[in-house]
């Protein structure tokens, strides 16, 4: 089993023991959402998988409270908001625009991207040397902001 599957299962616990409804409600949906992945594709999810499930729940979660919060339904808005603390303590530490700005000026240089026409050959190189400690909409918008 991955090291941080096995995290995610020991804070299943600890919320069970705490009584803390509302972290055992999050991580059991981790927990579903990465055991329906390795239903569906019959195979033992490693670290970097179970990541990439973890980045999709949260995006997910922000794209839910955007829409809650323009629909004026704060209430599930404060779900969703306590849902997202959860799930972000099994991301990495994510990085500062500055250095998010570094990595980008760095990928602009190395391939010699000058063009809106180049934005996908960068975010496929910044994609793999930043995987999940970037919120990859920062990250595009910094490019097209370069680019432009």
């Amino acid at each position: 089993m991955s090291e941080l599957k096995t995290r995610i299962t020991n804070d299943m616990k600890l919320a069970m023991k705490a009584k803390d409804k509302e972290a055992l409600k999050a991580v059991r949906m981790i927990i579903g959402a990465i055991k329906q992945r390795e239903v569906d594709e019959r195979i033992e999810l490693d670290d970097i998988q179970v990541l990439a499930v973890i980045q999709k729940m949260v995006k997910q979660r922000k794209d839910s409270i955007s829409q809650f919060k323009d629909a004026g339904r704060t209430d599930l808005v404060d779900v969703e908001e306590a849902e997202l603390a959860v799930i972000n303590n099994y991301m990495p530490e994510q990085l500062s625009e500055d250095e998010i700005l570094v990595v980008v000026d760095k990928a602009i240089a190395d391939t010699g991207a000058s063009s809106m026409q180049d934005m996908g050959k960068l975010m496929g190189l910044i994609k793999s040397q930043l995987d999940g400690s970037a919120d990859m909409g920062v990250v595009s918008a910094i490019i097209r902001s370069k680019l432009s």
